[in-house]
């Protein structure tokens, strides 16, 4: 099989995102679903869900903790919140995921997973919940507490026939596969081709360089990342982004692998002008806008 594709701002031009005309309403720019946050961890419901809509999703609404949700709806004042039941750890309950599956299938894209507590599996137990009364709904993007025990629905994953996007690191991966984590350093092309193969998803294997596989186990890599980059909250904004372009009507792997473009191109921007570190997750999104225009600006066709 070959190796991985360079992602390049020529690799973008070839493959378009969604364009929207003027007198589009939001509408017609996607729906957003993002289920996130906990009663420790609120700011990471905020951070995708803005991430959402600075890669130009037209309607964002948060799904989190109740006690939480009107702190994110004065934060957000662009967002419908919602606020769901509570697990005693301040977590979003999974008796939540009929309410929830109703929500998704009136959008575009469903993000779950950051700042998620998994106290006594609840996260995972609504992962998979959700996973199984979303077929053939929005595509799905899958982040942090959300890829704890995914093997264990792989048949369902399969079914969503490679609409889900996981965006694990290394540790995380190796939780995934069940093997070292060293092993994975060893081999991260390797270790997202066998997830992107079992599970049938698009994976966005993070690190210094990302790797984004297809089902198929096509691949491309993405040498954007630098220091500044890790950093907390960081993989809620890339979650974030992934997310608002799929709800704009990017596939799945293209908007994948223009997300981690942004994303790298964005903290690059940021180190140039910050200094390679010290800068902020959250200051990463108001860059995403015009990087897009900038790279749409050139594309083919």
């Amino acid at each position: 099989m070959s190796g991985p594709a360079p992602v390049t701002p020529e690799l973008l031009r070839t493959m378009p995102l969604p364009r929207h005309k003027e007198g589009d309403d939001k509408d017609g720019r996607g729906r957003v679903l993002v289920v996130a946050g906990s009663v420790e961890v609120p700011g990471a419901a905020l951070l995708s869900g803005i991430g959402a809509l600075r890669a130009g999703a037209g309607k964002l609404q948060i799904a989190t903790c109740r006690s939480i949700a009107p702190h994110l709806g004065l934060a957000a004042p662009e967002a419908l919140v919602a606020g769901l039941d509570e697990t005693p750890g301040g977590g979003i309950s999974a008796e939540e995921a009929d309410n929830l599956a109703k929500r998704a299938g009136r959008c575009d894209a469903l993000l779950l997973g950051p700042g998620m507590a998994n106290d006594d599996g609840e996260a995972s137990l609504l992962t998979a919940r959700l996973l199984g009364r979303t077929g053939g709904g929005p595509a799905i993007v899958l982040d942090a507490a959300a890829l704890l025990n995914l093997r264990e629905c792989e048949a369902v994953l399969r079914g969503h026939a490679g609409r889900v996007v996981v965006t694990p690191h290394a540790g995380e991966m190796a939780k995934l596969l069940g093997v070292p984590r060293d092993e994975v350093l060893a081999d991260p092309v390797g270790a997202a081709r066998r997830t992107a193969s079992a599970l049938g998803v698009v994976v966005a294997m993070k690190g210094g360089c990302t790797f984004i596989v297809s089902p198929q186990g096509k691949a491309w890599s993405c040498d954007q990342g630098n220091v500044g980059l890790a950093t907390s909250g960081s993989g809620d904004t890339l979650a974030g982004v992934i997310t608002g372009l799929a709800a704009r009507g990017a596939t799945p792997v293209q908007a994948t692998v223009w997300g981690v473009f942004l994303h790298g191109e964005a903290g690059g921007r940021l180190a140039r002008t910050r200094g390679p570190v010290g800068f902020l997750a959250r200051e990463l999104l108001a860059e995403i806008p015009s990087i897009m225009a900038e790279l749409d600006s050139g594309a083919e066709g």
